[in-house]
């Protein structure tokens, strides 16, 4: 089997085959190597890399397959850590030029976990500055560009992970979300992503540890791989307070579901969600393609309350909770995404964040609602097709104005805001061309049964004209030489040391 070959198999048929030794680790790792060394340079995915190390863990795994050893779920496997993960003695950066040399001495549990379930971890993947914004761009390393138009937005904050699974350099890559980052890159990038109910993935990271708003999840270029890496994630973690005792290894492989059992709510616009018409009519095209799947699919009103302006204030108050510091020393290294959430949130007041908890409560409890009738809902991902990276976001839709930075992505922060899992699944192109994302949301705590009808609906779309997943043209890509790092103005420092303790001000 050649190289080529080798990557483009899925992670779990990957995983089968160094169970059975039909496929070596240290192989497989050089094959993603060269795949990173000749396609990297389009899409600026993968940022810091740690090949060394990875070799040897490559060699390690190989021996213990050979030694007949029990293995773990991703034994063997290459893996892209995003760029907000503590990762052990590997550059973490955030994006952020006040951590350009900041090596941590220890992993995080996310990506603990991951590790001990034999991932071999080659490189991190790129993100906005903090994580802020879904065009990920920032100062240290440049732009990821999308994998079906360099030119385009990846999509952010996964947008590294999702290029990198998209391209074939990686087959495993974590992620994580507060208003759409593993959505909205997955629907970009033409692969999946899922956003977890909080809790199942301990969030170490977060300040607000008792505030749901931001989770870690998994992607991968199927429902299946990311299930694999998913059950690997899982688990109780005295750092979370959200988190409680599970058995991650029972979301492993998708849950069976029958689709014609299903009964299915639809929406353009989840009630107010800024959605382009181009997107509005791709929509509806594709719900003509899938309807004979269900029970029934049915269009559905939606008016779930202020989501906008509650988004708002807590995403102002995460970035307080977070960025206080460093705004107050250092605010001249930050970028305008993080001065703006600081300074939205630092001019609230307890009212404000009082009336926002507790509107989030009344849209949790409005949209539970629609599961009274219907088992999922499904709508567009994101409102609007991929843009070019140099534009920092959408600021109008259809000649109306929208009201920040981050108002493009309502279609997938409204339902951070309901806390209910959701994944982001492939579903063709849309009328750009460019990959389109379904997003299909689950029952409140349903991540095994949401997981398990993406799956047979992943299955179903093959068999369907203009719904499998679309696939970038590689050959085309190899030559496109894209200036994603013209933006570059502090450079990372590539032979720093490893630091001891937390960094300072971290996420």
């Amino acid at each position: 089997m050649s190289n080529e070959e080798l990557v483009e198999l899925s992670s779990v048929e990957l995983r089968n085959r160094i169970g059975t030794k039909e496929i070596s680790p240290v192989e497989l790792l050089e094959a993603c190597l060269a795949r990173i060394e000749s396609l990297n340079p389009a899409v600026n995915a993968v940022t810091a890399m740690s090949v060394k190390r990875a070799r040897q863990e490559a060699k390690a795994a190989e021996a213990a397959v050979r030694r007949g050893e029990d293995l773990p779920l991703l034994h063997g496997l290459p893996t892209g850590i995003k760029d907000l993960e503590e990762t052990k003695d590997l550059l973490t950066t955030y994006g952020s030029p006040l951590y350009r040399d900041f090596v941590p001495s220890w992993d995080n549990v996310m990506v603990g976990r991951v590790r001990a379930a034999g991932a071999v971890v080659v490189g991190k993947t790129n993100v906005p500055e903090f994580g802020a914004g879904s065009n990920s761009r920032n100062p240290v390393w440049g732009a990821t560009g999308n994998p079906f138009n360099p030119t385009l937005n990846a999509g952010g904050s996964s947008g590294g992970s999702a290029a990198a699974l998209a391209t074939d350099m990686l087959p495993v890559c974590t992620g994580s979300d507060t208003g759409g980052s593993l959505r909205n890159p997955a629907a970009y990038c033409g692969i999946v992503g899922f956003r977890p109910s909080p809790g199942m993935v301990a969030v170490e990271r977060r300040a607000m540890g008792w505030t749901p708003i931001s989770v870690l999840g998994p992607m991968g270029r199927s429902v299946a791989d990311l299930c694999l890496l998913y059950a690997t994630q899982i688990g109780q973690h005295d750092t979370d307070p959200l988190t409680f005792p599970i058995d991650g290894d029972a979301f492993a492989e998708p849950w069976p579901v029958d689709l014609g059992s299903l009964k299915v709510a639809w929406t353009e616009d989840f009630g107010n969600a800024p959605v382009e018409k181009g997107i509005r009519a791709t929509m509806r095209e594709k719900i003509k393609g899938m309807r004979s799947l269900f029970r029934s699919l049915d269009k559905v009103d939606m008016d779930l309350g202020e989501t906008d302006r509650c988004f708002d204030v807590i995403r102002a108050v995460s970035f307080v909770a977070r960025y206080r510091d460093a705004y107050e020393n250092n605010r001249e290294l930050l970028g305008p995404n993080i001065r703006a959430n600081y300074e939205i949130g630092a001019n609230m007041t307890l009212a404000d964040f009082a009336w926002a908890h507790a509107e989030q409560t009344r849209i949790f409890r409005k949209f539970q609602e629609l599961y009274r009738d219907y088992d999922l809902v499904v709508g567009p991902t994101v409102g609007f097709s991929p843009f070019p990276w140099k534009q920092l976001y959408i600021e109008e839709m259809d000649g109306r104005k929208l009201r920040n930075y981050y108002h493009w992505m309502a279609s997938v922060y409204v339902i951070s805001l309901a806390t209910n899992p959701a994944v982001s699944l492939p579903c063709g192109v849309d009328h750009r061309k460019m990959p389109f994302g379904l997003q299909v949301i689950g029952r409140f705590r349903g991540d095994g049964e949401v997981l398990g009808a993406a799956h047979a609906m992943e299955q179903a779309f093959k068999r369907i004209p203009g719904l499998a997943r679309p696939k970038p043209d590689l050959g085309k890509l190899r030559k496109a030489r894209p200036d994603l790092k013209s933006i570059v103005t502090h450079p990372p420092k590539l032979n720093a040391k490893p630091t001891k303790g937390p960094a300072p001000g971290a996420l």
